[in-house]
């Protein structure tokens, strides 16, 4: 059998720098981003099948009633999951998959009883201190005041969910903190275990 490739859930607030520091590995050839469904409405320059696959929220249950998602939840009112069969097609090909993803999915994923699955998980969370995090989110000018102090309650329900995960990354400066995700991929990759 071939080398397997790793599954990597990446989890953390909004205005972590999840989102970049998966977009990035895969702008540079070093995993494959997970397109997740969501029912939330597109942002400006957001496009369908790239960044999301943006569903209506019948289709999105409809999913859910065929059991496509290998994981799925209610963010921010909008609802959000990952097709299994996307995941599986790409770790059967050896490839590093990073999965951008909150806390309530990575708990899913983490205890999915898939024998495949659970042979190639790992997860990292970026935890980010509350200050920088709100300076983040204010500085991405794309959500309204009270969205905002949603995100920043959120943040720390979620960072209560750090010790579950079997990697915690402490973000700082945005290239300390790819070079250490990079080092993160490379080590994943040379796990015994997906041989």
């Amino acid at each position: 059998m071939s080398a397997l490739g790793t599954i990597l859930v990446v989890s953390g607030p909004s205005g972590s720098g999840k989102t970049t520091l998966c977009r990035r590995s895969t702008d540079e050839g070093l995993s494959r981003y997970s397109i997740s469904c969501t029912t939330r409405a597109p942002r400006p320059g957001e496009q369908d099948g790239v960044d999301y696959h943006f569903l209506t929220m019948e289709a999105f249950h409809a999913k859910v009633a065929a059991g496509e998602f290998l994981e799925y939840a209610t963010v921010h009112g909008n609802c959000y999951g990952t097709l299994k069969s996307d995941i599986l097609d790409i770790v059967r090909r050896g490839e590093t998959v990073v999965m951008d993803i909150d806390v309530q999915g990575a708990e899913q994923v983490r205890g999915c009883d898939d024998p495949l699955i659970r042979r190639c998980y790992a997860d990292v969370y970026i935890h980010i201190p509350s200050d920088e995090l709100e300076q983040r989110l204010r500085g991405r000018a794309t959500d309204a005041e009270d969205v905002i102090q949603l995100r920043l309650r959120n943040a720390a329900e979620e960072d209560r969910q750090m010790g579950n995960y079997g990697f915690v990354l402490v973000s700082g400066d945005r290239e300390a903190d790819y070079s250490r995700f990079k080092s993160l991929l490379s080590a994943l990759a040379m796990r015994t275990c997906l041989r």
